[in-house]
């Protein structure tokens, strides 16, 4: 299979497109810069140039492919409703290419769901306030129109070297403040993947996953966050500490809330729909590799 994909030289990117290689699929990566550009062609991809605002080359990009999978996302908090603009355009100009074909399209999400007092599941709708929520629905809606397409969920955390994410935002908050901070009784959890495990789900879905699937790229149901600040005290060998809620944006800054909320996701669907089992390590034992401290 033919498979374009944006964000090919991302963190996720970057796993996703050796994964489809080594199961015998050609990949076109989309590069914005130079630099992308060297990465997918490093990594035995075909390199098409444009970006998410470059409509065109969205379109050349799904027209010649046989699916699409959509990892990129222009990460401005400063002025993330045309970030969020910009992802529904792409949406629409590669779904409108491939109207009718049944091609393959999944494009990345999120776990926040619905679901209240006990872990979310796939079958749980995402939260109307979530920024991503119209992306999925607009992706899912390409079921209908003859388009094998769905989405897949990730979660707070995807792991591994070289993650710039939360994880390391705690890490580098720690060092600045001092101590390790955790909020309230830290009890909430968040859920995690590795990503090389992302990327094995990813090839999935585009391979088997019926159209209209909301699928979790879940493996750690619910890590503590205590335990992700233990971690992170310990090797950096500072004090571990409980920040109360409402101190929690101060000490933290935008990462508070994030980091204050309890996520429970299961992926006990996914994994039975496609034979997916995670096999790399889950978040704790990835941290305590030490990559997140060097």
């Amino acid at each position: 299979m033919r498979v374009f994909v944006t964000g090919a030289s991302g963190f996720i990117g970057s796993a996703v497109v050796p994964e489809l290689i080594g199961a015998g699929h050609q990949v076109v990566g989309l590069a914005r810069s130079d630099d992308s550009a060297k990465a997918i062609d490093a990594a035995g991809a075909e390199v098409l140039r444009g970006s998410l605002e470059d409509l065109d080359s969205l379109r050349k990009g799904a027209s010649e492919s046989d699916g699409v999978i959509h990892l990129a996302f222009i990460h401005d908090f400063t002025n993330f409703e045309v970030s969020v603009r910009t992802d529904l355009q792409a949406i629409g100009a590669i779904g409108a290419v491939i109207e009718g074909t049944g091609r393959p399209f999944f494009i990345a999400s999120g776990v926040a769901t619905v679901a209240e007092d006990r872990p979310a599941t796939e079958h749980d709708a995402a939260r109307a306030d979530f920024p991503r929520s119209p992306a999925a629905e607009m992706t899912l809606a390409l079921a209908g129109s003859g388009v094998r397409s769905g989405v897949v969920r990730l979660p707070p955390t995807v792991h591994g070297e070289g993650d710039q994410g939360f994880v390391s935002r705690l890490v580098d908050i720690a060092r600045e403040k001092g101590v390790s901070g955790y909020v309230a009784d830290g009890s909430n959890r968040w859920p995690a993947v590795h990503r090389v495990d992302a990327a094995v789900l990813f090839r999935k879905a585009l391979e088997d996953a019926p159209a209209g699937s909301a699928l979790h790229a879940v493996a750690d149901e619910g890590v503590p966050a205590r335990t992700i600040a233990e971690v992170i005290g310990r090797h950096l060998d500072l004090p571990v500490a409980s920040i109360p809620r409402e101190a929690a944006a101060e000490h933290f800054g935008w990462l508070g809330l994030i980091f204050a909320a309890d996520l429970p996701t299961t992926s006990e669907v996914t994994r039975k729909l496609l034979d997916w089992e995670p096999a790399q390590p889950g978040l704790v034992d990835d941290m305590e590799e030490g990559h997140y401290f060097a």
